[in-house]
């Protein structure tokens, strides 16, 4: 289902708010067993950590095994899918994002429904992308990457693994006037990973990707939100370097099935969310 975009602007900001599922008395029981959490992307990655913490907290507030799937491929639309057609019984719940839930949607003709297979358990965590480098790429700051970016033409390349990494890579391109490759990946950890070894020159990633800063494997060059990071506010924001339209922030939710008996996913709702 390809959704236009109006629909997608209502989803976007109707994703945010929680489950307002009443408890019922079957819900009193819940959970009896396992509960599956499908996160759409590799191992090691930022959705991944957020996942592990996430299920890490459910395990101690329920009492029972939270199993992490890793499902990967297409952008986050394939363990996506198989979260909307798994069994209606409260036992299996979707890590979500901006890129899985509203993006993919408004690009792709999925296999399923983004507005009526899922409804939204709690908002999580929120955090802006990085534009990170490879250690050897000759510019320090941001203006002299971009000086460096023009002055070499289709001979550097930015890896992605969400959709919203793509289209902040599609539109420092448009903005810049700049040419170069954009590589597809199933996982941000494993750019990351090729980013360090100098496989690739640039990519978008969160902030957990400073540690490689820090130790100074990587650079940074500027982050994709409307102001500095607490965490890093050396960095200009891509606003501060004139690319206007990199404002991307990502948005991780926890989802079930909208088939899924009403009340069930309350107990396992987290508390608060966090925003980095």
């Amino acid at each position: 289902m390809k959704l236009p975009r109006r629909t997608v602007l209502q989803f976007a900001g109707g994703a945010a708010v929680g489950s307002v599922c009443s408890r019922s008395a079957t819900a009193q029981t819940y959970p009896t067993r396992a509960i599956t959490l499908i996160i759409s992307f590799t191992a090691g990655g930022s959705a991944d950590a957020v996942g592990r913490i996430v299920a890490e907290g459910m395990r101690r507030s329920l009492g029972r095994p939270i199993i992490i799937e890793n499902i990967t491929g297409a952008e986050g639309s394939i363990g996506t899918g198989r979260a909307a057609h798994a069994r209606p019984d409260g036992y299996t719940i979707d890590l979500g994002n901006i890129s899985t839930h509203v993006l993919n949607g408004a690009l792709y003709s999925l296999q399923y429904d983004l507005l009526t297979d899922f409804a939204p358990i709690s908002a999580l965590v929120t955090f802006p992308y990085i534009l990170f480098g490879r250690q050897t790429v000759p510019a320090t700051v941001f203006v002299e990457l971009l000086a460096w970016l023009k002055s070499n033409p289709h001979r550097a390349s930015i890896g992605f693994s969400t959709l919203g990494g793509r289209l902040l890579s599609v539109s420092l391109k448009q903005e810049t006037g700049t040419q170069f490759a954009i590589v597809p990946y199933r996982g941000g950890a494993a750019a990351l990973q090729d980013l360090v070894a100098g496989q690739i020159d640039l990519v978008f990633y969160p902030p957990d990707g400073l540690s490689l800063l820090r130790a100074g494997s990587i650079k940074a060059y500027a982050v994709t939100s409307d102001r500095r990071l607490s965490l890093a506010p050396e960095l200009p924001t891509a606003g501060d370097g004139g690319i206007a339209r990199a404002f991307v922030l990502e948005l991780a939710r926890a989802f079930r099935t909208s088939r899924d008996p009403k009340g069930y996913h309350r107990q396992a709702q987290p508390s608060g969310r966090g925003r980095t």
